[in-house]
């Protein structure tokens, strides 16, 4: 990215920032407005601003906004918060996560038959992670049941990390179908070792971040503010460690997180959140990444635009989703238009764009690997505009159809007693959700 090319990101981070309300109204959110900015501006056809996908610093970023995201969202799970209806979390991520990979593999398998299966399974494990961020309207509003917002809210926080290791085994044996992989050990052996590297790392730092964070707040050694710029330090060298051990950046990222959180000692309280500045951080990068993102693969997915890549994106962002939410919440006691609701909203976003970078980098902008790589710009592109453009007003009418039901007495009896449950097992709407980041 050149100089000009950062003023410019900066700008519009200023401007998106003074009237981000203002565009909330309209249906217009922070990735969908750069994601805009980028293609118009550094369109490589006709935009005055250069970005190059090569460059070392594009990948960079895009890879530590993951890991920051990643971090924040695990150390913001509070188990003890979700104990009592865990039950939906785990029912979207142990059945209806590893059934959307599936799914949306073999349906890249069958679109698209000049795909390997590895590049196909890539494209169902990139497509599977959801993105809170693109529906935070629904997550935010409070007219939604809280364990309805949770249940989106945790599921988006922690899919991504779940599939990493999936992402990267995919990408590995791609690489090695294609003669472009470097290593020497075998394919499987070197996914392995990195899952493993990461996962090491993770524990490692989050436990004892966590434990030095706890004892310098206990005798004071700790400024004002001191924990978070910690929890950021924790975050990053989670990340940077284990890339340097040649592990996983991004499981160790996720596992120090989680471990974070769960060892932090919460009684020893700082002012402002302790992961406040990993978010906040992760949130600016995360703007910068779609402008990337509207920059570099939009147009590679116009460019590669076709009519199976038409029906992929569709059926990914419907049949896909919606089908293993169905399949994973029977028995819940949920309706089905809750069920649609839930299934509806699982936008496909950073994390996706991450692993498609990440892709081009280890893969190539080649022949082989194009077709995956615009079937995944493509639907998160669409996911970006219908699941931004439609998060307010699908909220806002489900939360009218339930009032309404509620009022009449139509309500069926199983979404009676899951309400009911909601109602009585939910904390105050000004307790963290836990998980994701809306």
């Amino acid at each position: 990215m050149t100089e000009a090319a950062f003023a410019v990101l900066t700008l519009l981070v200023l401007g998106w920032a003074v009237i981000s309300d203002l565009l909330g109204r309209i249906n217009i959110n922070g990735p969908l407005f750069f994601l805009v900015a980028g293609f118009l501006l550094a369109n490589p056809d006709w935009g005055p601003l250069s970005v190059n996908v090569d460059t070392p610093s594009v990948h960079l970023v895009a890879e530590v906004t993951l890991a920051l995201l990643l971090f924040a969202d695990a150390a913001r799970v509070n188990v003890s918060m979700l104990r009592h209806d865990a039950f939906l979390p785990a029912r979207l991520l142990g059945i209806g996560l590893p059934l959307s990979v599936l799914l949306g593999s073999f349906a890249a398998a069958w679109i698209f038959g000049d795909l390997s299966w590895a590049l196909a399974g890539f494209v169902g494990a990139t497509l599977a992670p959801t993105d809170a961020a693109l529906s935070a309207q629904v997550i935010n509003d409070r007219r939604v049941p809280m364990r309805l917002r949770r249940l989106l809210n945790v599921e988006s926080g922690l899919n991504d990390g779940i599939v990493t290791p999936v992402v990267a085994f995919t990408l590995a044996v791609a690489a090695s179908e294609l003669g472009i992989s470097d290593h020497g050990e075998s394919t499987e052996s070197g996914a392995l070792l990195e899952l493993a590297v990461g996962v090491l790392v993770g524990l490692a730092i989050g436990l004892a971040s966590a434990t030095l964070i706890s004892l310098g707040s206990r005798r004071h050694w700790i400024v004002p503010g001191g924990r978070r710029l910690a929890a950021l330090a924790a975050a990053l060298s989670s990340f940077a460690l284990a890339m340097t051990l040649h592990g996983n950046g991004f499981i160790a990222a996720f596992v120090a997180g989680m471990a974070f959180g769960s060892k932090l000692d919460a009684g020893v309280a700082d002012v402002d959140r302790t992961d406040e500045l990993p978010e906040l951080l992760g949130e600016v990068l995360a703007l910068a990444v779609w402008f990337l993102f509207g920059a570099v693969l939009v147009p590679v997915a116009f460019d590669s635009f076709s009519f199976s890549i038409l029906v992929y994106a569709l059926l990914s962002l419907t049949l896909i989703r919606c089908v293993p939410v169905a399949i994973s919440l029977i028995g819940s006691g949920l309706d089905r238009q809750t069920v649609l609701f839930v299934g509806w909203f699982g936008p496909r976003g950073l994390a996706s764009v991450v692993f498609t970078l990440l892709a081009v980098e280890e893969l190539g902008e080649g022949s082989a690997a194009a077709p995956a790589v615009a079937a995944v710009a493509f639907t998160v592109l669409l996911s970006v505009i219908f699941h931004g453009v439609s998060a307010g007003p699908l909220a806002a009418a489900y939360a009218r159809s339930r009032q309404h039901q509620d009022q009449t007495g139509d309500a069926p009896r199983s979404r009676r007693s899951a309400e009911s449950r909601i109602r009585s097992g939910s904390p105050p709407p000004d307790e963290a959700d836990g998980g994701g980041s809306a």
